[in-house]
């Protein structure tokens, strides 16, 4: 199937897999039935393979509303888009939206609208939450940020409505529960942290600990036994490589810049995990 270079993520995220997706076309299983990604975060690998079946999941409930919009109402989000302005006060104003009364009571494309806005001017560009899960990135000073970016929209919208695409948000375990032996699963984490300082699960309140870790891999061991075919990937700390030594590991390089020590920004190993040839 030749492949819309327009479909691409529409928000910058934690961990994002752009630059490791020539790393992880060349593990990708040749056949599959259905596509799962239960942490599908800012959709790199999802836009990238265009599975025409596929069950995508994430745990944050702004995010997938987010999805949604864009499936089912993109030129009213468009619209809403043209409202926002790149300035510092104004900026502020809507990233306190969700710390005041009535939050709920805006129309999805509002909620939509305002994550867009907020990631694509905020500091880094990067979508994070507290432990009240309330956006805490602060104002990025941005020259031009592409806020409405149409062009992205429409062509994911569309991707969205010609394929069977079901997008749920919840716990990753739940996004599997009615997997069958052909499909293909690709799980991208929170990473185990490789430091204190380096850890940035903070786009799901409440983080992702070393007790999900091992859920996750008793889930891949499940699914194992089901003669379902997943992929992981994750930092290539102990923990991870212990977790996972039974399957077939991938050490490769990713660039992380987002570590607040400068001098420890950079490669850094990762690894890509699976259990099929």
């Amino acid at each position: 199937m030749k492949k819309n270079k327009l479909i691409a993520p529409f928000l910058k995220w934690v961990g994002g897999k752009r630059q490791l997706m020539p790393a992880i076309n060349e593990l990708l299983p040749k056949k599959y039935s259905t596509y799962y990604e239960p942490f599908v975060g800012g959709g790199a690998v999802l836009f990238e393979i265009q599975p025409k079946k596929a069950i995508v999941n994430d745990f944050n409930s702004e995010l997938v509303n987010t999805y949604n919009v864009i499936k089912n109402q993109p030129e009213e989000l468009i619209e809403d888009l043209k409202t926002h302005v790149n300035e510092s006060e104004y900026f502020y104003s809507i990233r306190a939206l969700d710390r005041r009364e009535g939050f709920d009571e805006l129309s999805d494309v509002k909620k939509a609208s305002r994550v867009i806005f907020l990631n694509k001017t905020c500091y880094n560009g990067l979508y994070r939450v507290n432990n009240s899960g309330e956006f805490n990135s602060p104002f990025g000073k941005y020259k031009n940020p592409n806020i409405v970016n149409d062009v992205t929209i429409r062509a994911v919208s569309k991707y969205f409505n010609a394929n069977d695409i079901t997008i749920i948000n919840g716990d990753f375990e739940n996004a599997v529960k009615n997997i069958r032996k052909g499909a293909f699963v690709y799980f991208d984490p929170p990473y185990d942290p490789v430091s204190k300082s380096s850890n940035f699960t903070g786009y799901v309140q409440g983080g992702f600990n070393m007790f999900d870790q091992v859920r996750l891999r008793d889930l891949c061991d499940k699914l194992d036994k089901q003669g379902v075919k997943f992929l992981v990937s994750n930092s290539a700390t102990q923990l991870i490589l212990d977790l996972y030594c039974k399957y077939d590991i991938t050490f490769v390089k990713a660039n992380r810049a987002i570590n607040s020590d400068a001098s420890k920004r950079g490669e850094v190993d990762e690894v890509l995990i699976r259990n099929y040839e």
